[in-house]
């Protein structure tokens, strides 16, 4: 199995990351198509796997997206903010042309399935994995099983409480809650906050850092309590490229206040860590996902 190549697309709303590899992780080539119009971004995706020569292809999309096989709308784009995309069948789009078996499922939940299956997460049954970046999307596993119910999890959009120090005005940088933790850690509240600046440029303001970690810990500990996992690992740009996890690590230890006693939390610094395979984790949960759709 680990000798027949298969096909990874990390499906972003901004890129599309098209890569090769093998079952056990190794990525051969990859190359980066914009995204742009829906049908013009698929058939471009077709067009570079179509002489690869890949068995099968394991697909993470941005989301809301319809992730269980007996949906109707299994493989569509939902209510996306970019309007061109809602109600694109994706899946179908690309698995038709190919003609290959193909997996499909969040972006962030292939993501989590590559640190489980080749990072940090391996071999633990459950974990999350959050990535903070344009937007917030985490990605759940539970008992071995990527989380999914009426939909996936978006527990990106998990409320927070304001902290009185904020100054980032009435609305935060998610059009559909003031209080979310995207609304207020990602890319667009920070730029709204701090006059157009990124989260990497106020890396060195410690201010800026406390009140960032401070909803991150928040989220945290939300994840600790309801999903249970066996390791929390946080992605994405303003995670990669500022301070916050560490000191978003030890506000969620406040926080929890000792209510918890569980091995795992008593190496908190081992528990809630950065991911662990230098920004691949997505597209080799994507090699993942195709092992499993060819397995199938």
């Amino acid at each position: 199995m680990e000798q027949r190549l298969l096909g990874a697309l990390e499906a972003g709303g901004t890129k599309m990351a098209c890569a090769t590899g093998y079952a056990n992780g190794t990525v051969i080539e990859c190359t980066e198509i914009p995204t742009t119009e829906p049908a013009e971004t698929a058939a471009a995706i077709v067009d570079w796997f179509s002489d690869k020569g890949a068995a099968a292809l394991g697909i993470g999309a941005f989301g809301p997206t319809a992730v269980d096989p007996a949906s109707p709308r299994f493989g569509q784009i939902l209510e996306t903010p970019k309007t061109a995309w809602r109600y694109f069948n994706l899946l179908g789009s690309i698995a038709g042309p190919l003609g290959i078996p193909c997996g499909y499922d969040t972006d962030v939940n292939a993501a989590c399935l590559g640190e489980a299956s080749f990072g940090c997460a391996k071999g633990l049954s459950s974990a999350v994995y959050l990535t903070i970046g344009t937007g917030v999307g985490a990605g759940v596993m539970v008992n071995g099983q990527l989380l999914h119910g009426m939909l996936h999890p978006e527990a990106g959009h998990v409320l927070v409480c304001r902290d009185p120090r904020d100054t980032i005005g009435e609305h935060s940088g998610c059009p559909y809650h003031d209080n979310c933790l995207e609304g207020l850690i990602a890319g667009p509240g920070v730029k709204k906050r701090w006059g157009g600046k990124r989260a990497s440029e106020l890396a060195g303001d410690p201010e800026a850092m406390d009140l960032l970690a401070g909803y991150l810990a928040q989220a945290l500990v939300t994840y600790t309590l309801c999903y249970s996992p066996k390791k929390i690992i946080v992605g994405g740009g303003v995670a990669d490229h500022t301070p916050i996890v560490p000191l978003a690590r030890k506000k969620a230890a406040d926080l929890l206040n000792g209510y918890l006693v569980t091995p795992e939390l008593d190496d908190i610094d081992s528990y809630i860590v950065n991911n662990s395979l230098d920004g691949k984790q997505g597209v080799m949960g994507c090699l993942e996902l195709a092992r499993r759709a060819l397995e199938a």
